[in-house]
């Protein structure tokens, strides 16, 4: 393996080989993030208002990935995960994740909730399982994204906090 494509902790960065690093995002990134969700056909209601929770992958300075917490008390939703068609399947996902899981920690959560329409499969080697809507807490039922931004069809999913972060390959 190369040593250039280990992650590295540096300056409070995380660093994912190359030039791309995970960190906390700033306002100057919505816009970004608001067209690479759009170009991925995910929603942005409800991503402005909770923002100043989101974590960005910068690769030189270009926003390639993203993701966010919506906490809610002790529960929180993990959305708007999006990784730009040109870095899948690099890693970025998986430490925007992984890194996504450690703030929750931090932040007191102990059961997060996230809607899908395309990765039922990914979310599993990180400890989701599926579960019903009628099982989701009325707190994160409120959200945007659960009134209405995703489709009555999206699978739900689950997971306690505090279990193993590190994704599986």
């Amino acid at each position: 393996m190369l040593l250039s494509r280990l992650p590295l902790l540096w300056s409070g960065l995380l660093m994912v080989g190359g030039n791309v690093r995970i960190r906390s995002a700033t306002k100057s990134d919505l816009a970004a993030v608001e067209d690479l969700l759009k170009a991925s056909d995910l929603p942005t209601d409800g991503v402005r208002d909770n923002f100043s929770s989101f974590v960005v992958a910068d690769d030189d300075g270009a926003i390639t990935g993203a993701i966010g917490l919506e906490k809610y008390g002790s529960v929180a939703l993990l959305r708007s995960a999006v990784v730009s068609p040109d870095h899948r399947g690099s890693g970025v996902g998986r430490k925007l994740i992984e890194q996504l899981l450690e703030r929750a920690e931090e932040a007191g959560v102990d059961e997060l909730y996230l809607l899908t329409t395309t990765a039922e499969k990914y979310f599993p080697r990180f400890g989701f399982t599926r579960t019903t809507r009628a099982a989701v807490p009325d707190a994160v039922k409120a959200s945007a994204e659960f009134r209405g931004a995703c489709p009555d069809t999206a699978v739900v999913m689950t997971r306690r906090v505090g279990e193993t972060v590190r994704g599986r390959a």
